[in-house]
């Protein structure tokens, strides 16, 4: 079956098939390209070779919702969507709003990190996974928190493979912490006349004794989501007040850099919350997180972009397909992702050449 990269598709029902496939192959001497959803599979470097696309989508069950303890067993099939439908029955959800959550699926943005802007209240991916399973380039299939082969003992698994880009395993299930879904949220929008005033409203929200669950910047608005009781809100929203003209917004707002996307070259990049309003100067238009990470249009020169924000501190990373290298500087760092890579994939069966420094 046909697709972008010329290559074999199978879809493994279980981790078993999953396990028997990626032996073949790297015994073979072929590489695995893992997918599920397919909506970052452009993500990265292209890769040097790519023999089968391994496509997850037909281990999409949610296994366990233990609802009392706030867990969920789930298979990386799943979009995102799906499985807050089935969350959301008991009241509860998975404290992340991705790209293309219809779409998405739980492996596909564990590999990419992939949180949105509920980071800045939740955490990442990485503070509420809690348990994974792989299974590795030779077949081996590991667990995080039980007994596996010698050579992934001592490594914490799911925090591992968590914006790994499936360069180390394929990841067939995943254990969550929940939250419960909030009684009432409300959406502010802040607006602001240019850059320095955008990064003073973020600065001044992140310093008041304010929870809000997110808070991104967007093209001279400040939007603000809180979550709570009534009375909570209100006052959360009296104190927003003193730091500029506030209007009651959209939810839609959430999901404004999905809006990035078209013919332009997209970026993510990180930066310091004190740096947004530099950051911003580089591009016309971008969605910032309070976190300091953001997403933009960028047709300039990428690599004068790269050189001037990681002098700043901060990194830029391509979303999309490039023929430049999509990373930028891995610094001190690669020498030890090599020897990782090695560990779990030493004949760079998976998605070989994807990764930071070509891993």
């Amino acid at each position: 079956m046909g697709n972008q990269f010329g290559a074999t598709l199978l879809e493994p029902v279980d981790k078993n098939e999953t396990a028997a496939i990626l032996r073949s192959a790297n015994e073979s001497g072929q590489a695995v390209i893992p997918t599920g959803g397919g909506t970052k599979l452009d993500w990265g470097n292209p890769p040097r070779k790519a023999d089968v696309l391994l496509c997850m989508r037909r281990q999409n069950r949610v296994i366990e919702h233990a609802w009392a303890d706030l867990t969920v067993t789930v298979e990386a099939g799943c979009t995102v969507a799906e499985l807050q439908s089935t969350l959301a029955q008991h009241g509860q959800r998975l404290a992340i709003d991705p790209l293309w959550p219809e779409r998405a699926t739980i492996g596909g943005v564990l590999s990419t990190n992939d949180s949105g802007a509920l980071r800045l209240g939740y955490g990442s991916l990485r503070d509420l996974i809690i348990g994974i399973t792989l299974v590795l380039a030779d077949g081996t299939i590991a667990k995080s928190g039980g007994k596996v082969v010698k050579n992934v003992a001592g490594y914490d698994l799911p925090k591992l493979a968590t914006g790994g880009l499936g360069t180390l395993g394929v990841i067939t299930r995943a254990v969550f912490r929940l939250h419960p879904l909030p009684r009432n949220t409300k959406t502010l929008t802040v607006a602001t006349a240019d850059a320095t005033s955008m990064q003073r409203v973020i600065l001044a929200i992140l310093g008041a004794q304010l929870a809000p669950a997110a808070v991104q910047a967007r093209n001279g608005n400040v939007d603000i989501l809180l979550e709570g009781t009534l009375d909570g809100i209100a006052a959360q929203e009296s104190a927003i007040k003193e730091f500029g003209e506030v209007r009651e917004g959209s939810a839609d707002v959430w999901q404004a850099r999905e809006e990035l996307w078209g013919e332009s070259t997209i970026v993510k990049f990180t930066t310091l919350p004190s740096r947004v309003a530099a950051a911003s100067a580089f591009f016309s238009s971008f969605v910032i997180q309070a976190t300091g990470i953001g997403y933009a249009r960028f047709d300039g020169d990428l690599e004068k972009l790269r050189s001037a924000m990681e002098q700043d501190g901060g990194s830029v990373t391509m979303l999309g397909p490039t023929k430049l290298d999509a990373w930028g500087s891995p610094g001190d760092a690669l020498p030890l992702m090599r020897a990782v890579k090695a560990q779990f994939d030493p004949k760079g069966t998976l998605n070989p050449g994807r990764f930071v420094g070509g891993i």
